[in-house]
């Protein structure tokens, strides 16, 4: 699937409301584009106003030194709505006017062709384009960009037919091997929290997880087992992550925001931070964690200034948790739990990840309507070399066979390495499995060059059968930021921008630059 991604961030040298939007990822070469722009003291006008309605919590500032109102985007009857609260035609007005303020400060000129140039490159595959927006500047991380649209009428990116909306970060640290699941195995954690009837409500919610059925046939969807724990301490919480297999994390309960992906109070006095949840999930192949609280996905503030990296779904994804679900501001337990239902079914239902969750936000307009908040609270985070597969089907799993799986006694196995071509360079083995390519010492392949990035691009085995046989293929996957790998193909050097190409014996690589040393990629058979 085609992906684009773009990073926002504040230009901290040329003033404080000046910012710079430029696409990190494009399905294109000439996709790259960047341009500079400046928060609009109109969007800033209608940001406040949504806070004002909408918002459980503090309100953060973006343009604290603006003052001036270039216009009102609303009527003079739009103003004041009956008692402040979000009713009728003003909650709809306030809404759309909020999102299309937004797309139309981000998608501008060659940012708004790149976009439509990526969307048309899907529609010629027969798929939907995979959009994930970065936002590198802790003060707009609030903001509901679920709900950008075009025009009035025209769907919200987070509802669209032909793309799948999701954040991300590229400050991340690599994915490791991710285990291939066949069924949702859930562990269900509530914590401490005075508004809860926990067993009650734990009641509820492993009957939500665990008896969906997709389209009244169980026998098409995944299994999905459910375990709970009921105000753990962390010591019991990480010995249950560390016994079982489990790939998804829900979280109900109290919590904090803090600079360190705030607190989870599993027990009123046994709190754990982000930081320390995040090592026992990546250590323990957790691939989704799902958080029923309202700070989830909102960053810490002082003096209503955010405080960066502070979001607990920033910080599992920058510690490598492929994916991560939290509510942009409180949920309402019956919308919650419509949420999880429709959420869980799509999953069961072998759909990824950031398509589940696009499934669950339409029940959530559909049963609490367009000018209510409950469609725009979840908020999902995907790590940038995921793809939002948690469970398999078994269909598909079926001529592929595991990287550690033991080929026939008398089949030959080759064995594959990557030779330098400079005078007295060096000769690296690869495995059977993945090998990882980079400039610093944590890959298996060093290139202690500065045009190298950290974690450059990744060699892997593909066992397949064909016809009884056990066939092994290797495979090239660029991860560089700016796509600097290069392969010699008939027409000279080609330019690989993070995709994947078959290797065969003999092919020529180049990492980092077009000048760097060449490598010779060699299968031996013993």
């Amino acid at each position: 699937m085609p992906s684009l991604n773009l990073a926002i961030a504040r230009l901290l040298n040329t003033g404080t409301d000046n910012f710079a939007i430029w696409v990190v990822k494009a399905p294109y070469p000439s996709g790259y584009v960047l341009r500079d722009c400046v928060w609009p003291d109109e969007l800033n006008h209608v940001w406040q106003e949504w806070q004002q309605m909408f918002a459980g919590h503090s309100h953060l500032n973006i343009s604290p030194n603006s003052t001036s109102q270039k216009s009102n985007p609303f009527p003079i009857d739009f103003i004041s709505p009956p008692s402040g609260q979000p009713i009728g035609p003003y909650s709809s007005r306030l809404m759309q006017n909020l999102g299309m303020n937004l797309w139309r400060w981000v998608f501008e000129g060659q940012i708004l062709g790149s976009l439509e140039r990526s969307r048309g490159i899907a529609m010629g595959l027969d798929t939907r384009l995979r959009f994930r927006l970065e936002i590198r500047d802790p003060d707009l991380i609030a903001l509901p960009w679920e709900i950008m649209q075009r025009e009035p009428g025209q769907s919200a990116m987070s509802l669209s037919q032909d793309l799948l909306f999701s954040r991300t970060s590229s400050e991340v640290d690599p994915l490791p091997h991710l285990r291939t699941d066949q069924a949702l195995n859930i562990l269900l954690v509530l914590g401490h929290d005075d508004k809860l009837q926990l067993e009650q409500e734990a009641a509820i919610l492993q009957q939500t997880l665990a008896d969906t059925i997709v389209g009244g046939n169980s026998q098409k969807c995944a299994p999905c087992i459910v375990n709970q724990l009921l105000q753990p301490t962390p010591q019991e919480l990480i010995q249950e992550l560390e016994t079982r297999a489990y790939n998804v994390l829900f979280y109900a309960g109290h919590g904090l925001p803090g600079p360190d992906g705030g607190l989870l109070f599993l027990r009123p006095d046994m709190p754990l931070n982000g930081i320390e949840l995040a090592q026992v999930l990546t250590r323990t192949g957790v691939k989704l964690a799902v958080f029923n609280a309202c700070w989830g996905a909102q960053p810490a503030a002082i003096n209503h200034q955010a405080i960066p990296t502070s979001s607990l779904a920033e910080v599992l994804i920058r510690h490598g948790v492929p994916a991560v679900l939290g509510m942009r501001d409180e949920i309402a337990d019956h919308e919650s739990h419509s949420f999880i239902q429709a959420f869980t079914e799509a999953l069961r239902s072998h759909k990824p990840i950031d398509e589940a969750v696009a499934q669950a936000r339409q029940e959530l307009l559909t049963l609490y309507k367009f000018n209510q908040p409950a469609w725009t609270l979840p908020v999902l985070y995907l790590h940038p070399d995921f793809n939002g597969e948690l469970i398999k089907n078994l269909d598909e799993g079926i001529t592929e066979l595991p990287d550690t799986a033991i080929p026939d006694i008398g089949s030959p196995v080759p064995s594959a390495s990557l030779r330098s071509q400079s005078p007295k360079g060096k000769i690296w083995s690869l495995r059977y499995g993945v090998t990882r390519i980079g400039r610093t010492k944590d890959n298996d392949i060093v290139i202690p060059e500065p045009s190298v990035s950290k974690r450059h691009a990744e060699i892997f085995c593909r066992n397949t059968l064909t016809d009884a046989t056990l066939v092994q293929s290797y495979y090239l996957q660029d991860f560089s930021t700016y796509g600097t790998t290069w392969f010699l193909g008939p027409n000279g050097w080609q330019q690989i921008l993070r995709e994947e190409v078959p290797l065969k014996s003999g092919m020529q690589l180049k990492f980092g630059s077009a000048r760097a040393e060449t490598w010779e990629f060699i299968i031996e058979d013993c």
